[in-house]
């Protein structure tokens, strides 16, 4: 089968598609014919080894995983002994944020990190339920928002971002989106109430008051945000530091928390069943075959993609 290998961290140019053997499943394991997957910011930190704390997870010298990947929509094409949960022919996603080796035509993996696809969603559709749709919904379930609240999103046009403002809107939450003005029809499609434009507008400066506000992208901080919270509101970012949330602890009744990453296969069917009423429409930027994987993580790593990033492999 092919696949996208990379053998040591590094920059886009390290990956390759080579023949590999293909897997077999294990006791309790699946063999999931790959239809679509994604090119993620999970994926380019674990390509990267970067921030170095990530390394702990995926090998400090060279990576434990050498195929690249995390999220994935698939069929089932075999499975291992005691499998219960799933048949063959099953249509199925997933997720593993430190490398599901789901860049690759087909992948073996234990049958309870995995959920059914949205019944009413294509597998291109269904991978883009997946990475970024998963730590927004972690972030919401800890905020608890409720109807008539009021929430922030900066960085609202990415995978974290659209997800967020769908989310919210779910609850009843007023939203507003920081994006490029460019892309305010779609915030305003996906259920935005305000737009700001970043490239002419300081968000900063905004005189609304916020429940939440969210950093989807990880570029701005507590501080510079602080003042735009109501008493108890909470901040929180895709890419917090350490730093910011210890001033935090000491900052007064506005916080900033980190929302751990938790119940996966919960969480995921929340997103499935979300998308077949109809609450959730994943947003897609751009597609690209497996051969062309350098350009997909290229792209994700220059910080313009809008929604998900999505790598075709079988066709359905």
């Amino acid at each position: 089968m092919k696949a996208a290998v990379r053998l040591t961290y590094g920059l886009p140019e390290v990956i390759s598609v080579k023949d590999v053997e293909k897997p077999v499943p294990r006791k309790g394991e699946v063999l999931v014919k790959v239809y679509a997957t994604t090119v993620n910011r999970s994926d380019y930190h674990v390509l990267t080894g970067k921030p170095f704390v990530m390394k702990l997870s995926t090998g400090l010298l060279k990576p434990r995983l050498t195929i690249t990947g995390s999220d994935f929509a698939g069929k089932i094409e075999s499975i291992g002994k005691n499998v219960s949960r799933f048949r063959i022919g099953d249509k199925v996603m997933g997720f593993i944020d430190m490398g599901a080796q789901s860049h690759a035509e087909y992948l073996v993996i234990s049958e309870d990190k995995l959920t059914a696809a949205p019944s009413n969603m294509s597998y291109v559709q269904a991978a883009a339920c997946l990475e970024g749709a998963f730590y927004a919904l972690c972030a919401i379930q800890l905020l608890k928002p409720k109807a008539g609240q009021k929430a922030l999103v900066y960085g609202a046009t990415g995978a974290i971002g659209t997800s967020y403002v769908q989310f919210f809107k779910h609850y009843g939450v007023y939203v507003t989106a920081v994006c490029g003005g460019e892309n305010r029809e779609l915030v305003k499609s996906l259920g935005a109430n305000k737009i700001v434009d970043y490239k002419t507008e300081d968000f900063t400066k905004d005189h609304e008051r916020y429940d939440f506000v969210c950093d989807a992208v990880g570029k701005c901080s507590f501080a510079q945000c602080k003042h735009l919270l109501v008493e108890r509101g909470i901040y929180t970012s895709s890419a917090p530091g350490f730093l910011q949330l210890l001033v935090s602890t000491f900052s007064g009744r506005k916080k900033e928390i980190l929302a751990v990453p938790k119940n996966l296969i919960k969480n995921l069917e929340i997103i499935k069943n979300l998308a077949e009423a109809g609450h959730f429409k994943p947003v897609i930027d751009r597609k690209y075959p497996l051969e062309k994987i350098n350009e997909a993580y290229a792209y994700v790593a220059s910080g313009q993609k809008i929604g998900n990033v999505i790598i075709t492999i079988h066709e359905s």
